[in-house]
């Protein structure tokens, strides 16, 4: 006999509507894969005047303004919470989990914030709680390194996971328009917010980044732990002299284990362009990993949107369904688990571009030669261009020097008055 699971859904925006959607168009495949008929037993609106607009869309669904109702509907056993923002959704999820319901949530803020509180909680009630479309959307990442990659020893996570300034960056490129232009255009397309602050300034691809860090290494780290930098400062200079190297500049999100700690980053980077993630263009999303038994692999796809997205968020639902008739509801979503220990500066190792303006006159060359020996840095590419009679831009690329060494580079060239330090970024070979 084919069991009845119940959902309360929270929030009928982008993603929201699509799991309805999802769950009706493959109703049949998902009772065979769970033996459950999968169904929504009431959903969350913000107010009486959205209720009355969703009604007119969805006559089939019981819409509800207070979660309490969907709290007290015992028949009700799963949460899906996609209403986003920290609160009230971590209030909804505390609860929801300590009632004895399962939760699944696409919130990366929360989980990247509050996930371990929320995991501890969940393990104690012994409920599921699954967050597959919190990174890269559609793309199953999290439970590829949760459970695929178990068994492998994973040295590096990397990715484009914001598709909004990749969009922007690859139209800065292909249509040779200003980082203005092409957020104002991200903008009217709807993959960029009126307030696009999170997006630009990496904060929404740090939080997917400590997501990623906690189920490849197993630690929990802090957002204050994560070096985050934005793409405001990108200018088309920069975008044409590294096309010129043989490189594209993408705002990339690193995780890498050196011995037994880890450091995490967000900011623009110059990609090779025989590294396979600078073909990832406009807002799609790839994870890129490197691991001793596999070696590299990416993983490629839609970072956002309803379908993808809230078919992602289904497949929480249906291994809940899956745990719950096989009586093993309770484990970790990912149950790696170490102390966090981050690592130091001069353990880091990287090639850097770096782009300064400097007084046109002569022994500058010399003098920026000799602050980077005094440091025991090297340089593998340098380009001399003139910007006017009296100023000169130049662009360096190092061979790999220590984060350390960067700090104290970038510390003494700004201290000549005849240089300007226009922008600094990490370069990602093949």
């Amino acid at each position: 006999m084919v069991k009845k699971l119940k959902i309360g859904l929270l929030g009928l925006g982008t993603v929201g509507s699509g799991v309805p959607l999802i769950l009706t168009s493959h109703k049949e495949k998902i009772a065979q894969v769970t033996g459950a008929d999968i169904e929504i037993g009431k959903v969350l609106v913000y107010n009486e005047e959205e209720k009355k607009r969703q009604a007119e869309i969805y006559p089939h669904l019981e819409l509800t303004t207070d979660f309490q109702e969907i709290l007290d509907d015992k028949e009700i056993e799963v949460v899906v919470e996609l209403i986003g923002k920290i609160e009230p959704a971590k209030t909804y999820i505390s609860q929801a989990l300590k009632s004895g319901k399962h939760v699944v949530t696409a919130n990366k803020d929360l989980l990247a914030t509050h996930g371990r509180e929320l995991s501890t909680i969940a393990q104690e009630q012994q409920v599921d709680l699954y967050f597959e479309a919190s990174v890269a959307g559609g793309i199953p990442i999290l439970r590829t390194l949760a459970n695929s990659l178990a068994a492998d020893n994973i040295e590096k996570v990397l990715g484009i996971v914001n598709g909004t300034t990749n969009y922007m960056l690859t139209k800065m490129l292909e249509d040779g328009i200003s980082y203005e232009v092409a957020l104002k255009n991200a903008q009217e397309l709807g993959f960029a917010e009126s307030d696009p602050t999170n997006d630009v300034d990496g904060i929404d691809a740090a939080y997917k980044m400590i997501i990623l860090t906690n189920f490849a290494f197993g630690m929990f780290i802090d957002f204050d732990d994560v070096s985050i930098r934005g793409i405001r400062s990108i200018t088309m200079e920069d975008v044409e002299i590294a096309t010129r190297l043989g490189y594209e500049i993408k705002l990339i999100g690193t995780s890498e284990k050196v011995n037994d700690s880890v450091t995490v980053e967000v900011a623009p980077m110059l990609v090779s362009t025989q590294h396979p993630i600078h073909a990832v263009k406009n807002e799609m999303n790839a994870v890129f990993i490197n691991s001793s038994g596999l070696g590299e692999s990416m993983y490629y796809g839609p970072g956002a949107g309803a379908k993808p997205t809230a078919t992602a968020v289904v497949s929480d639902i249906i291994t809940i369904a899956k745990n719950i008739r096989l009586g093993i509801t309770g484990s970790r979503f990912n149950s790696y688990k170490l102390e966090k220990k981050l690592a130091e500066d001069n353990l880091l190792f990287n090639k850097y571009y770096f782009a300064l303006e400097s007084v046109d006159r002569s022994g500058q060359l010399l003098l920026l030669s000799k602050i980077f020996a005094e440091e025991h840095g090297s340089v593998d590419q340098l380009i001399q261009q003139k910007t006017n009679g009296e100023m000169a831009r130049i662009v360096v690329i190092t061979h790999e020097i220590s984060k350390q060494q960067l700090k104290k580079i970038t510390e003494k060239i700004s201290q000549q008055d005849s240089f300007k330090l226009l922008n600094t970024f990490k370069v990602l070979e093949a």
